[in-house]
């Protein structure tokens, strides 16, 4: 961790109050705390415990998908297997519960809007949730910036944040949405019905017209490893692209 800002660092556990909870698709969920922490970079997480009356505790990272500014911390919360942090939020929380968080971490998997761009932000399922944080910080800061975001989902149904993207896109000429659909036909013109390879990006990099200044991708370790593969393949700078993996704190 040497030489990391200090934003970067673990910070003390301190107490979150659930605001709300709110669907965004039929495996994810958005929930809203309030939280006395620091103001956060676009693209940084945050580590939630829960502790049990016997004192058993559960630990997960969540990345920050709401705007450094926003007004309360959104984080996009997917129901897995066995998951015991997800399935409190999905079964048990309700507004007014606390909880503990520390935070917000992470040095490297920021965009800030003095940053500039073009910006190519590639999300995989709920990898979308940090390169939201910075489609939002972006709208609100740099709506000059040119962007675009592609993204691997399943279905349209599940595209997280679907209706706010697809209205930034349809206000914002210089922000770009494209999805690629794995298992139905997309439901769009322009987006794709098939897997996020090498030859959608060189594809999709070829339609936005620019070279991207910065590239951030997130997903699980496969699609970061495709991604961020083909990109350089292409011709990227290696030093231009910033990856981070699903996983969560031990």
């Amino acid at each position: 961790m040497t030489g990391l800002p200090s934003s970067a660092l673990p910070s003390r556990w301190t107490e979150a109050v659930v605001r709300r909870v709110h669907p965004l698709t039929s495996r994810v969920i958005g929930v809203v705390l309030d939280a006395p922490l620091a103001t956060p970079l676009a693209g940084q997480h945050v580590d939630v415990r829960l502790t049990a009356p016997d004192g058993y505790q559960a630990q997960r990272s969540y990345s920050i998908a709401s705007a450094p500014d926003a007004d309360g911390l959104e984080l996009a919360i997917e129901r897995l297997p066995e998951g015991e942090v997800s399935s409190f939020f999905f079964d048990v929380a309700q507004p007014g519960d606390t909880l503990e968080i520390r935070g917000p971490i992470g040095g490297h998997f920021v965009w800030r809007d003095t940053d500039g761009g073009p910006l190519l932000l590639v999300g995989g399922g709920s990898g979308v949730a940090p390169l939201m944080a910075m489609v939002r910080h972006r709208r609100a800061h740099a709506p000059g910036v040119a962007a675009l975001l592609l993204y691997s989902a399943r279905t349209w149904d599940e595209v997280i944040f679907r209706d706010e993207l697809v209205a930034t896109a349809a206000a914002d000429p210089a922000f770009h949405f494209v999805a690629a659909i794995t298992r139905a036909p997309p439901a769009r013109p322009g987006d794709y019905a098939r897997r996020l390879d090498a030859p959608l990006l060189r594809d999709a990099l070829g339609r936005w017209g620019h070279v991207p200044r910065h590239t951030y991708v997130c997903g699980s370790n496969a699609f970061v490893e495709g991604v961020t593969a083909a990109l350089v393949a292409d011709g990227l700078p290696p030093r231009s692209i910033r990856a981070e993996r699903f996983g969560g704190t031990p």
